[in-house]
């Protein structure tokens, strides 16, 4: 039996400050719409990453992580198909409203 939700740990600082290393996430494998602003679990390179939707364009999203800086994202490989996506990140919420307007300094600040 396939379960309908995966969960997964951050690793890496590409979705700082929103969903900082050690954070779990759990993510549904069923999903109807996806819509920019989501966070998705994803294969790319036989590897799972874990990125924000920018635009989704047919059948194929450009997604980037919420701290530039540290992410490797479609600004370097470019525009992935939706099948690449695994899941769609439902916990924690992770609204792109907390990672704007968040400064290197604040990055920093511990």
């Amino acid at each position: 039996m396939k379960l309908p939700i995966i969960v997964r740990k951050i690793s890496g600082h590409s979705m700082m400050p929103v969903l900082p290393p050690g954070t779990y996430i759990w993510g549904a494998k069923y999903f109807r719409n996806l819509h920019a602003g989501d966070t998705v679990i994803f294969v790319h390179e036989n590897r799972e990453k874990v990125k924000r939707i920018h635009d989704i364009k047919g059948k194929e999203i450009y997604v980037l992580g919420d701290h530039p800086e540290a992410s490797k994202d479609s600004r370097h490989f470019g525009w992935l198909p939706i099948s690449s996506v695994l899941a769609k990140v439902i916990w924690p919420h992770a609204p792109h409203s907390r990672a704007e307007n968040v400064g290197a300094d604040s990055l920093n600040e511990s």
